[in-house]
């Protein structure tokens, strides 16, 4: 595609409204992880949380026609990206003053990784099939998006510490598109048939979001009860 034709223009415009708007679930992926980081390093966080995610979608698209056919992936990326979500709503454990702060950060960033990793089988079908091939739109697309992301996750970290039940709120949102990455699996398409799947999409999905929140209360109820009851066995 020749890069003074209007169409190369149209199309990567395409690509970053595309990215954007598929990108809010990932905004709170970054916001949720760096909000417990130091304040010095939230940005940092951010920024390399934003920078992963980009540059994963860019690997990720050049395997997607392999990955979106093999069966059990999506099932496997819906118990990752529910796990994360769980981890995310759990209570900070007690850490001693000499922790140093880059492990929190590259922890952070490792969180955000895995939830891209399991999050953008759609988004970068989406991205590929509009830049029917070429790599310079994709490249370009997913790197000016960068900033958008970030800002998003600015905005969305400066609610979490405004309104701490957001925080319940974000992991819903992933246990929701868990849910519904479960059901779009092909192995489950193809033993219930794609009518019955697509007729229960919603209710799967919310069936991903109460598992998630009742996962991380029972958890952050237990680990309550053992603090609490903890000095007054010693």
């Amino acid at each position: 595609m020749d890069y003074l034709e209007p169409l190369f223009w149209l199309a990567l415009l395409k690509i970053i409204w595309i990215n954007v708007l598929l990108s809010g679930d990932n905004a709170v992926v970054i916001a949720m992880a760096c909000r417990s980081l130091p304040d010095k390093m939230r940005r940092t966080g951010m920024i390399l949380g934003a920078a992963v995610a980009v540059g994963m979608r860019i690997v990720f698209t050049a395997i997607i026609a392999v990955l979106l056919g093999l069966p059990w992936l999506r099932i496997v990326g819906a118990l990752a990206l529910m796990y994360i979500a769980v981890d995310l709503v759990l209570p900070e454990e007690g850490e001693e003053g000499g922790v140093a702060a880059h492990d929190n950060l590259w922890r952070a960033v490792g969180t955000i990784a895995v939830a891209d990793l399991v999050m953008s089988l759609d988004n970068v079908v989406a991205i590929a099939a509009v830049a029917d091939g070429d790599w310079t739109l994709i490249i370009i697309g997913l790197v000016i998006s960068i900033p958008m992301i970030i800002a998003g996750a600015a905005l969305i970290m400066g609610l979490l510490a405004r309104f701490p039940f957001l925080v319940w709120a974000g992991a819903a949102l992933l246990g929701w598109v868990a849910g519904e990455m479960f059901v779009s699996d092909i192995k489950v398409l193809d033993y219930f048939g794609e009518a019955m799947v697509h007729h229960y999409e919603y209710a799967a999905a919310a069936a991903g979001a109460v598992i998630v929140l009742g996962t991380g209360w029972a958890i952050s109820r237990f680990k309550g009860g053992t603090h609490a009851a903890g000095p007054h066995g010693s």
